[in-house]
């Protein structure tokens, strides 16, 4: 049986022979380790270095954009009045803005409902057309009654009459539509209501016409006298002892009223004008400024004859003609009336309010839409969805007003145009089908146009966002008002006057540009720590002399260096001339002053330095963006064909009025791509009706814009009327993938509106830049690939074809070294190239490791194997001897 311990039987130490030969054989682990945390060192430097680099690329990626280095602040006085922001096309100055109206969208109410569920109506099919326009003349008001008659001799008491929760101060003294419209006009700034009284007229029946007797001639040869006054003017007078005919008779009263008498002008003094004739029993006194008139017979004696009198007794007579108002909201909102009694004013209490002698225009650059409800959804419920799910401009929703109780019915269906503005008026129109006329309680509920019948309440008036900016009036359907102020957008918050201050963002700019010297001086200090070489411990940085940090820090500093070209109409073509340049360390430097110099004298350039910029000399032509393969220069520019709209032009002239027939149906595809794509094609229902031309473009292009779908594509028409009379529908996209195209499925046929006119596709832009061909889409041509003009994209306008100039393109120095630092980041990159090689090395530094490693392992055992045999041979010679030595001693004492 072998030893099981090395050593013993031989008294060598053979693990520690072992192991110091293991310990000289294994020396190689600390070179390979060596390498391999070399190799790592570089690897975590290139980290850093990719870290800094990142960091670098960052904060030039918001100096690449023109819009960095052109920024104007806009600073208004008054903050809580607007806001405001300046492009680089606005022009420096002061501006007053006076906001007088904030935009707001139209909102209508139904009249009260029991149930959500309940059906409206018989079921009978009904289409429901919704347009979107403008409500022009007339107001939007209550009209009243003829003022009570006690009126005017007891005044209106004081309480009588409030006009949304404003008491108006009247009291016996208030004794005419007047009197009374003036008292209201008193708190118009507090209540939003103005009042205008109407003309005062006398009875047309005062004289007796309609079948009483006319005007009969006074008889005062009884002794009496007789005296006729209207409006305080004495029109005819008659003392006692005269013959009936003989003084004042109708001819006579007709004579002294016509012409220029001094009883006619009296009566104009009076502001008291005249119609008809006492003759006929027609005539009739107006006073326009709603001041009472008072006809008065004054008779004393035996009097026969007078106003509506022939041959009788004459007492003698008094009767006041009063007037009436009409009230008018300033912004469309309905009025409150209330009051102790508001029925003397001529009004019912309660709120209400509607549009008064006032035509709706249809905004054919706004969506309509028809609905069409049946016995399958004629509920509050059902018609609510059904417009919501149309998407043509309108919300509806369910309001309860709390309404409880037996005949309670607080269930009002309230809708809302979408936007703001007064072109977000509704006009809701309803047809019937197959002939049959619409169902009369959707009518009921729905039908409104503020030209004629409104069976829903507006709640809340469309209106447009009014102002002055230095005096000069603007609107903006929207709370931001764009144009008036060039490059300036204002965002309207409430009512009042601020003054806007536009002027050079000089230390947005300074800030740009030191952020740009910022980040260049910490990459440099970050490439110097990583291959810096200290000659005190003579040890170097982890990247010392490699090849990689050594390009990009050459290729940074000779970006930097050079000059940029391109630019055109500018002398800035350098970063010393903005105060920017290179210290002796290799840092770079500002002179705050020199910059700001060049802020004062050539603010728009400085942009040119440091972003991608593209100048055309055709106004016309306008730069989109470029690519890093986009190489600086300037190139000419031809174009060949300019792009197209998709045109369904049509050939026959409008009528004067054209019938579109109930039940219109027509299928139309707009802007459809190959393969067809569903979503590009719907079908339109056309409202019922007569229409002129303009009418008529009007619904065709809402009609069409109303479709959700094509919306949702931002897809869209514009429809117009040529001097020639056609009509024309037109795609608003540019190029081939502008079309239309529309199929009649009923009712009216498309020839009777465009003849025999068929679709034309559009075409996109063709032609060249810099003499390369130019790859056009819409209105856009991009250069070709693999030319300087490499990703160039231009926008083309204008209606020339031809040569259109040169366009100059730069690169800035922030835009160039953005893209440099892209192409050594990224999985892509230089640096992460050199890493992966990196790793690759120290993996096969440990591959190698290992292998020496397992090397190790069979010397160990092959040592361990030796030297286990050299012990087991001692020992057992040592067995040997130990026994010859026992044998020969006991040989010896034998």
């Amino acid at each position: 049986m072998g030893l099981s311990s090395p050593g013993i039987g031989s008294g060598i130490d053979v693990n520690t022979i072992v192991s110091k030969l293991m310990a000289v054989e294994s020396a190689p682990l600390a070179d390979f380790d060596k390498k391999s945390a070399s190799y790592l060192a570089q690897v975590s430097a290139f980290g850093n270095l990719s870290s800094a680099l990142g960091t670098f690329q960052s904060s030039l990626s918001s100096l690449t954009s023109v819009n960095s280095f052109q920024s104007l602040l806009s600073t208004p006085s008054d903050a809580s009045v607007m806001t405001a922001t300046a492009s680089s096309t606005a022009q420096p100055g002061s501006y007053r803005v006076n906001i007088t109206q904030l935009a707001q969208a139209q909102t209508l109410a139904s009249g009260g409902y029991k149930s959500t569920t309940a059906t409206i109506g018989l079921g009978a099919k009904t289409t429901i057309n919704f347009s979107l326009g403008t409500v022009s003349g007339g107001t939007f008001g209550l009209t009243g009654s003829q003022l009570g008659a006690s009126l005017s001799t007891g005044g209106l008491t004081t309480g009588a009459l409030t006009i949304n929760n404003t008491a108006i101060a009247t009291d016996g003294t208030t004794r005419s539509a007047r009197l009374l419209a003036d008292a209201i006009n008193a708190k118009s700034s507090t209540t939003g209501v103005s009042a205008k009284a109407a003309p005062t007229a006398t009875s047309a029946t005062l004289f007796g016409s309609g079948g009483a007797s006319t005007f009969g001639d006074i008889d005062t040869s009884g002794g009496g006298t007789y005296s006729l006054s209207v409006g305080g003017v004495e029109i005819a007078a008659q003392g006692a002892n005269v013959a009936a005919g003989a003084g004042v008779t109708a001819a006579a009263l007709d004579a002294a009223l016509t012409g220029n008498t001094a009883v006619a002008r009296a009566l104009a003094d009076a502001n008291i004008t005249v119609s008809g004739s006492a003759a006929d029993g027609t005539l009739q006194f107006t006073n326009p400024d709603g001041s009472n008139i008072a006809v008065t017979e004054n008779v004393s004696g035996t009097v026969t004859g007078g106003i509506g009198n022939s041959g009788a007794a004459n007492l003698g007579s008094s009767t006041t003609a009063v007037g009436s108002i009409s009230l008018i909201s300033a912004d469309g909102s309905p009025i409150s009336v209330g009051g102790t009694n508001p029925a003397g004013a001529g009004f019912t209490a309660g709120v209400g309010g509607a549009y008064l002698g006032a035509s709706f225009a249809a905004d054919g650059t706004r969506t309509s839409g028809n609905i069409v409800i049946d016995s399958s959804n004629n509920t509050l419920q059902g018609i609510m969805d059904a417009i919501n799910k149309g998407n043509f401009g309108v919300t509806a929703s369910i309001v309860s007003d709390g309404a409880t109780g037996t005949g309670a019915t607080p269930n009002h269906l309230i809708l809302t145009s979408s936007a703001t503005g007064q072109s977000s008026t509704m006009k809701i129109t309803l047809a019937g089908s197959g002939g049959n006329p619409p169902d009369p309680d959707l009518v009921s509920l729905l039908a409104y146009d503020p030209a004629g019948t409104q069976n829903l309440s507006q709640k809340a008036s469309a209106l447009d966002t009014q102002a002055t900016v230095n005096g000069i009036a603007v609107t903006s359907s929207s709370s931001t008002i764009s144009g008036a102020i060039a490059g300036v957008t204002i965002s309207a918050l409430k009512t009042g006057t601020s003054t806007l201050s536009v002027a050079k963002d000089s230390s947005s700019l300074t800030t740009s540009v030191n952020t740009f010297v910022k980040a260049y001086n910490d990459l440099n200090a970050q490439i110097t720590q990583l291959t810096a070489y200290d000659p005190d411990t003579k040890t170097g940085g982890p990247l010392l002399g490699d090849s990689t940090v050594r390009n990009l820090q050459a290729s940074v500093r000779r970006q930097m260096s050079g000059s940029i070209t391109g630019l055109q109409g500018t002398t800035l073509t350098n970063l010393s001339q903005i105060g920017v340049s290179f210290q002796k360390d290799g840092t770079l430097t500002l002179d705050n002053a020199k910059l700001q110099s060049a802020i004062n004298t050539k603010f728009n350039d400085i942009a040119g330095l440091f972003a991608a910029v593209g100048r055309g000399s055709d106004p016309d032509i306008k730069f989109v963006s470029s690519t890093s393969k986009t190489q600086a220069g300037d190139y000419g520019v031809n174009i060949t064909q300019l792009a197209t709209q998709g045109v369904l032009q049509g050939t026959a002239v409008l009528p004067a009025e054209t019938t579109i027939d109930a039940d219109t149906t027509w299928t139309v595809t707009l802007n459809d791509t190959v393969p067809s794509n569903l979503n590009n094609t719907a079908t339109i229902s056309l409202p019922a009706g007569t229409y002129n031309p303009s009418q008529l473009a009007t619904l065709l292009q809402s009609s069409i814009n109303g479709v959700s779908a094509f919306s949702n594509n931002g897809a869209s028409v514009t429809a117009t009327v040529g001097d020639d009379g056609t009509l024309k529908l037109a795609s608003t996209r540019y190029g081939s993938k502008s079309n239309i195209h529309i199929i009649p499925t009923g009712g009216t046929d498309l020839a009777t509106i465009f003849g025999s006119g068929a679709p034309v596709d559009g075409k996109d832009v063709a032609g060249t830049i810099g003499g390369y061909t130019a790859t056009g889409d819409g209105q856009t041509l991009t250069g070709a690939a693999g030319a300087p003009v490499d990703g160039l994209k231009l926008t083309i306008t204008g209606d020339t074809t031809g040569s259109r100039g040169n366009f100059g393109f730069s690169q800035g120095y922030a835009y160039q070294l953005n893209t440099l630092a892209g192409g050594y980041l990224g999985s892509g990159g230089a640096i992460a190239s050199r890493t992966t090689g990196l790793n690759n090395t120290v993996k096969d530094i440990t591959k190698q490791r290992d292998a020496f490693s397992e090397r190790l392992t069979d010397i160990e055992k092959r040592y361990r194997d030796q030297y286990t045999a050299l012990d087991t041979s001692i020992a057992s010679m040592n067995t040997t001897a130990s026994f010859l030595t026992q044998q020969f001693a006991a040989m010896a004492k034998a």
